[in-house]
């Protein structure tokens, strides 16, 4: 299967428009402060891309980046200029045109961006085999991946090497499609579905059990869009699976618990993130605006403490007392129709 998908974005795919589905192009618009930067990308790569979501989260400026799965570049190049030339952007990919038509344009977007030197570099590599790569453990700030994940074998060696990889308080910040159940082992064998970003789709629940054992101990689901499958003979063969485009940040933070447990604690947002004055996103249900005291688990303390975040907060209360479950946790499907967000006095995952 791996050499499959490595032919068909090889190969098979010229362009997004030789896709089938729309599974692997589900991004919405984005802000107007990164489509200024998505315009000085060079048309070669913007016409190759292939991704369903924006691999981007606040505060990256003089960030150490990995990209799992960059393919010909696109999002190395927005991150290089969201990490300024005092970060570094590392893109890895297993398909040699891709990235061949990345390392093209390394010069091209060096000028373009106004850097001495260039902060991005590419290597070839499996991300199921990062180890096999020149990588440090514990030497990125962030890892990010656009609909790459789902067309790993081994999903959980690729989350244990990016749990590795990470230094403590990093996360791993990602788009991906995601199924409403488990996929049929017919379907997961057709070369084709796979490589449209559906076969290899993983159940979110089982998402959930990988990225625990890999030490992403509480996932957070930032964002989700149903993906709606037009071609007519695709969506007779997938019958009622329903798939989403989902985006999860998860940290490396050692001492998170299994549960959204109360603490009792609060935290206020100063305003202080460039582009955020107003309010923070830290998942779809924690929307913190600016100023408001925003009760919290000791999760999502921990989330904003003991991470890259911690100087944009003010923190309310300690460890001293525990209070129970935090309410408003649960099991249920985490997507919805609407992908409306959640925005009550206090959030849970």
């Amino acid at each position: 299967m791996r050499e499959a998908v490595e032919a068909y974005y090889g190969s098979v795919l010229e362009s997004s428009n030789d896709l089938k589905t729309n599974a692997c192009t589900t991004a919405g618009a984005p802000p107007a402060h990164l489509s200024s930067l998505l315009r000085n990308i060079h048309p070669d790569i913007t016409s190759t891309y292939y991704g369903c979501g924006l691999v981007y989260p606040p505060e990256l400026y003089g960030a150490r980046i990995l990209d799992l799965g960059c393919g010909s570049g696109r999002d190395c190049y927005v991150l290089s200029q969201l990490a300024g030339p005092d970060g570094s952007v590392v893109g890895v990919d297993m398909t040699d045109n891709q990235l061949e038509i990345a390392r093209r344009h390394v010069d091209f977007h060096t000028e373009k961006f106004g850097f001495e030197k260039s902060n991005v570099e590419f290597r070839k590599g499996y991300l199921e085999k990062l180890d096999e790569l020149d990588l440090a453990p514990a030497s990125f700030d962030v890892i990010v991946s656009n609909c790459v994940i789902n067309l790993a074998i081994d999903k959980l060696a690729v989350l244990r090497h990016a749990f590795t990889l990470l230094k403590e308080g990093g996360e791993l910040y990602f788009a991906d499609v995601y199924a409403d159940r488990r996929i049929p082992a017919a379907l997961s064998r057709d070369s084709v579905l796979y490589g449209e970003c559906l076969s290899g789709a993983l159940y979110w629940n089982d998402f959930h059990a990988l990225a625990k054992q890999a030490g992403f101990l509480d996932p957070r689901l930032v964002d989700d869009n149903p993906i709606e499958i037009r071609d007519p003979a695709v969506a007779e063969r997938i019958g009622n699976i329903q798939f989403y485009s989902g985006t999860y940040r998860l940290f490396k933070l050692p001492h998170l618990e299994p549960a959204c447990e109360d603490y009792g604690q609060a935290v206020i947002y100063r305003g202080t993130i460039e582009h955020d004055p107003h309010r923070f996103v830290l998942d779809k249900h924690h929307l913190i605006d600016q100023g408001r005291t925003f009760p919290v688990c000791g999760n999502t303390w921990r989330m904003l403490h003991d991470t890259r975040f911690r100087k944009h907060f003010d923190f309310i209360g300690n460890w001293d007392r525990h209070y129970g479950i935090f309410e408003g946790c649960g099991t249920s499907l985490p997507f919805d129709l609407s992908s409306e967000p959640n925005n009550d006095a206090g959030g849970c995952c």
